[in-house]
């Protein structure tokens, strides 16, 4: 699997993958961003990345800085943490492992700045998929939060538990 940032030529292929039932399921009726307008802004403190496997595109994901993200969605957070969100695009990419690595590889690049602390994910309360997923990797469940409309769980996985994570 390969990482790679997203460009404006993957914007069609992005909001087909919005419209997939299993990503709607995960991410709620309403996409995340109007990729167009989205995909060619750069800003310091977010990332978007296209996993592919075999140079084919699987699945996307967004690493960011919850203290410095603009719309403050996080609200009042501390510094030195990250956020990420990640989807597979098409169903018959699910349950293959790609999920697993895609993580594997933004738990990596998140903690490669030595002063970032932690990590944390909001999947959908509705999500129970995801919630196993991110426990396996070992996230800890710390709270139930509303953001916006969205009812969601917040899990953080610290600098620490990761390293004993990766020892097995």
């Amino acid at each position: 699997m390969k990482l790679r940032t997203a460009t404006l030529a993957d914007a069609p292929t992005i909001e087909a993958w919005d419209r997939e039932p299993h990503v709607i399921a995960a991410s709620g009726e309403d996409p995340m961003y109007d990729w167009r307008t989205e995909l060619p802004r750069t800003v310091p403190w977010r990332e978007f990345l296209i996993a592919e496997v075999d140079g084919r595109p699987i699945g996307m994901m967004q690493i960011i800085d919850p203290e410095q993200e603009e719309s403050h969605y996080w609200g009042e957070i501390a510094p030195n943490l990250r956020a990420i969100d990640i989807w597979i695009g098409d169903a018959a990419d699910l349950g293959r492992g790609h999920g697993t690595e895609m993580m594997r590889l933004a738990i990596e690049r998140s903690f490669a700045p030595p002063d970032v602390t932690a990590i944390l994910i909001d999947p959908l309360v509705s999500n129970t998929r995801a919630h196993r997923f991110y426990e396996r990797l070992g996230f800890r469940r710390i709270e139930r939060r509303m953001f916006g409309a969205d009812d969601c769980y917040v899990y953080r996985l610290e600098r620490a538990d990761w390293r004993a994570y990766e020892k097995g």
